[in-house]
């Protein structure tokens, strides 16, 4: 009996036939259980993905917490330079106030020193003028010229 235009041979055709029987119900057997570590696989890899988000999440929220933090300790170390600054400038300001003060009261008493030592000075010229005037008018003239009585204001 011819099969067509392969002429197959029927025996050859029933092993075949059996030998692919006999795998396809190992394959239908076995098939699940593959499915199955096909899909523990993809859940094991799903939830790792998962949890990977979930840990980049909470890392990134703590990042933006960190960044708040470092944000108002840069306001605060900026409030804290800022009130150095003003308390420096004020404490400039007073000491030169104060030094103003002192350079006041220092040229005040000097220029009462200075007046007292000019009037001292005025004086003891006004007691030694008259003689010194007579002794070098002597001198001029080569006789002895009495020295005239001092004059007070």
């Amino acid at each position: 009996m011819k099969f067509g235009p392969l002429n197959a041979n029927i025996e050859v055709l029933a092993v075949a036939l059996i030998l692919f029987a006999v795998v396809f119900l190992w394959l239908k057997r076995l098939l699940p259980r593959i499915n199955e570590v096909l899909a523990e696989r993809t859940d094991r890899t799903e939830g790792a993905l998962e949890r990977a988000e979930a840990i980049r999440a909470e890392a990134s929220a703590e990042h933006a917490g960190a960044q708040a933090l470092l944000a108002e300790a840069r306001r605060d170390a900026a409030r804290v330079t800022q009130a150095a600054r003003e308390e420096g400038a004020a404490l400039i300001a007073a000491a030169r106030e104060d030094g103003l003060r002192e350079r006041e009261a220092l040229l005040a008493d000097g220029q009462a020193l200075i007046e007292a030592e000019r009037a001292s000075a005025e004086a003891e010229l006004r007691l030694t003028v008259p003689e010194l005037a007579a002794e070098l008018a002597s001198r001029i003239i080569g006789e002895r010229v009495p020295a005239a009585a001092p004059t007070h204001p």
